[in-house]
């Protein structure tokens, strides 16, 4: 699992870049940042280097921030790539709360899940033969 860093905020102008600033003014680097919203509020989602100091840092300065474990598995960057994750997860019972992807290449993919099961994900994704994303790859660990 890899720890992304979970952030609710208002939708009005600024917030997005004032958590921003909370973020960078505490030191810690951002390598991803997305962003869903409604009319009234924005969920962000960041891997940065210390996913732990940012929502601590967010939280002291008003935010709600929270560090949310999901899987990123690496799949081919080719039409049905994403499918063939989600069939087979879909086969074992493993349930998507959320999912986000973006390519890192012409032949590759991450797709992030944020998944609820009582299989070991993980080990059952590895069995399968797909590519987990280390941690080390997005972030390093706190």
């Amino acid at each position: 699992m890899i720890d992304q860093l979970t952030v609710f905020l208002e939708n009005e102008k600024g917030r997005l870049a004032a958590a921003c600033r909370t973020i960078a003014d505490s030191g810690i680097d951002m390598h991803a940042l997305f962003v869903a919203d409604t009319t009234e509020f924005g969920v962000a989602r960041i891997f940065c280097d210390t996913p732990r100091k940012a929502a601590d840092a967010l939280r002291d300065a008003g935010y709600r921030a929270s560090v949310t474990p999901v899987v990123a598995v690496h799949v081919p960057n080719r039409v049905g790539g994403l499918a063939d994750l989600l069939e087979f997860c879909d086969s074992k019972n493993i349930n998507i709360e959320y999912g986000y992807c973006f390519s890192v290449g012409k032949q590759t993919a991450i797709d992030v899940l944020k998944v609820s099961s009582e299989l070991d994900v993980e080990k059952t994704l590895l069995e399968a033969h797909f590519n987990l994303v280390r941690p080390e790859e997005i972030y390093q660990a706190d």
